[in-house]
């Protein structure tokens, strides 16, 4: 079977009547059932390695910026990224954008602000690991709106997969208060994402991945805006960190989202947010390799599973 086209060829143009009526919390499947293509798996790989990466970004970002203005800043510059493309200012549905706006905040606004202050407590590597659980979050919300559970291969896999994030997470739910609660704050993270990857489905197959994400980025500014400038007097500027950053938001708000978003519409929300299984393995490469992060045998042998579990998870099937 040949793999789907990346974009949906088709646009609304201005004016347009509404499509049909959907409720705002809804998805579809994917556009493909068919096992990963090499297109897919280039998408996944794309997304996961720029976001696996992100974590070791944002940690360099801490060093002279505050949690709040690396949020900002990234989807600041995520936008720059992105606007300058003709196809991303392709018209979109009035009724469409509360929809948009519910991505903003749980794809971008919300779990981004997470992040950068739940890395004040715990390691890039961790938050990494725990970012291995979107997956199971993203499968239980498509079979929440969906109403109707995984293929067998997809429960197995997403299985397998938790397991291995259990294994993953152990070493983080060992130490303090403050490193608890950074982990809860990336739990938080991820059940966003799990709304979030649902949501984007339909748009993407609508609208193309561009146009969507690049709405969704303008209300992810405005809700982090404020939080952003209140955090500027606790700034110093340093070139290393705020080039960090720019990578960080052209690379992991702008060219990752598109990959992202691109595989969701193709293959649906469940075995696209497989990408989750691979960000622990580039975090965690990258922490230790550059930061000197400590890497416990437990979460080394959680790695493997959820790597099995998502190649298991993408095979055919809904």
């Amino acid at each position: 079977m040949k793999d789907a086209p990346l974009e949906p060829t088709a646009t609304v143009p201005p004016g347009a009547a509404p499509r049909e009526r959907r409720s705002i919390l809804s998805t579809t499947e994917g556009a493909s059932s068919a096992a990963f293509g090499p297109t897919d798996w280039l998408l996944l790989a794309m997304a996961a390695g720029i976001w696996g990466s992100s974590f070791l970004l944002i940690a360099i970002g801490l060093d002279s910026f505050g949690p709040t203005v690396i949020t900002w800043l990234r989807m600041v510059f995520g936008f720059a990224a992105l606007v300058v493309i003709p196809a991303a200012r392709r018209p979109i549905d009035r009724a469409d954008l509360p929809r948009l706006a519910l991505i903003g905040v749980f794809w971008m606004a919300l779990p981004m602000t997470m992040f950068p202050i739940a890395e004040q407590w715990i390691d890039s590597s961790v938050v990494g690991m725990l970012n291995g659980a979107l997956p199971i979050f993203s499968g239980l919300m498509a079979a929440l709106l969906l109403q109707r559970l995984p293929g067998r291969a997809q429960q197995l896999g997403l299985a397998v997969g938790f397991v291995g994030i259990v294994l993953v997470s152990l070493p983080s739910l060992r130490g303090t208060d403050d490193t608890a609660l950074g982990a809860a704050l990336v739990v938080v993270a991820m059940v966003s994402y799990g709304i979030a990857t649902n949501l984007v489905v339909p748009m993407q197959q609508r609208y193309g991945a561009l146009p969507v994400i690049l709405r969704a980025q303008v209300v992810a500014i405005a809700l982090t805006t404020p939080a952003g400038l209140w955090g500027l007097p606790d700034t110093t500027f340093e070139w290393r960190p705020f080039l960090a950053i720019v990578a960080l938001g052209a690379l992991g708000t702008g060219l990752a989202f598109y990959a992202g978003a691109t595989l969701m519409g193709r293959v649906g929300a469940t075995r696209g947010s497989l990408l989750g299984y691979l960000i622990p393995v580039v975090a965690v490469v990258l922490g230790v390799a550059l930061r000197g992060e400590p890497l416990e045998l437990i979460s080394l042998a959680g790695m493997v599973l959820v790597l099995v579990g998502a190649f298991v998870a993408s095979r055919a099937g809904r």
